[in-house]
């Protein structure tokens, strides 16, 4: 008995060590008896500075985490729940100096305003900028890592849109 508790022991502690409780907070806390529909306006670049992409890049993840995230039916017209807005920050700064005094890294910034409207129940109305940005060397060029970058960029605003908007954490 003795020699298969031996064996037993470190075979629970295995069990144990590779089981983990994993806990999502993602999706919203909408009340599906109420609220059926949404509109997503689109959200034009005005910006000083322009990325043409970046516009159907940031409303592709928007409409793709509100469909993933949600039950609400996207229409045109009026909804039950409607979302509009502008880009209207697109930004480079320098962060970190080096010896030289030249720039080591550089800080792209892109800031959206929303405006979020609830037919239901107006208290939960957002009219709100969200900012978010990455930093990538200054060795590189813009063009090379600037793609990249506002996926990035894009991803994070989208989930800082939903968690206020949505979310109604």
């Amino acid at each position: 008995m003795k020699r298969h508790f031996k064996y037993l022991l470190p075979g629970l502690a295995l069990i144990l060590c590779a089981c983990s409780i994993s806990v999502k907070f993602n999706g919203s806390a909408l009340n599906y008896d109420i609220y059926k529909t949404i509109n997503i306006s689109e959200f034009p670049i005005r910006a000083a500075l322009v990325y043409p992409p970046l516009q159907q890049t940031f409303e592709n993840k928007l409409m793709d985490a509100v469909t993933r995230q949600t039950r609400l039916q996207e229409i045109d017209g009026k909804a039950d729940l409607s979302m509009s807005g502008e880009i209207t920050g697109y930004s480079l700064t320098p962060q970190a100096v080096g010896e030289d005094a030249y720039a080591t890294e550089t800080r792209l910034t892109i800031t959206v305003h929303v405006k979020y409207s609830d037919s239901k129940n107006p208290a939960n109305d957002v009219d709100q900028s969200f900012s978010a940005y990455r930093q990538f060397s200054s060795s590189l060029l813009l063009t090379d890592v600037q793609e990249e970058l506002c996926q990035e960029i894009s991803d994070e605003l989208v989930d800082l849109i939903f968690n206020a908007t949505l979310g109604n954490w």
